[in-house]
């Protein structure tokens, strides 16, 4: 079986061209989804353990291993399995507040 020649990575001018679009629509969005929660309720980012790995998260995109670091904050670090299922569906982030064992 012959094997496909492979493209060559694209360029740094070229993922710009490709993604900029895009990811740039994704800040809005987050931006837009920001607005609305300090609109209704300000607070809720102080109360709510989502909104504060959410606000982790921002503040990793300014750094180096981002995707690395995002990764982690919104994963569950815990090894051990449940003895029960805890919750119905998955809630998009790991509330460190409640698993005093796994904080950092």
């Amino acid at each position: 079986m012959k094997a496909k020649p492979q493209n060559p990575p694209l360029t740094g001018a070229e993922v710009v061209d490709e993604y900029f679009v895009e990811n740039r629509t994704r800040l809005l969005e987050i931006a837009a989804f920001l607005d609305r929660v300090d609109r209704i309720d300000a607070s809720a980012g102080a109360r709510d353990f989502r909104m504060q790995v959410f606000a982790e998260a921002i503040a990793a995109l300014a750094g180096s291993d981002r995707l690395l670091r995002i990764q982690a904050l919104l994963s569950d670090p815990t090894v051990e399995p449940l003895d029960r299922l805890d919750r119905k569906s998955a809630i998009g982030a790991f509330d460190r507040g409640s698993h005093a064992e796994t904080r950092p």
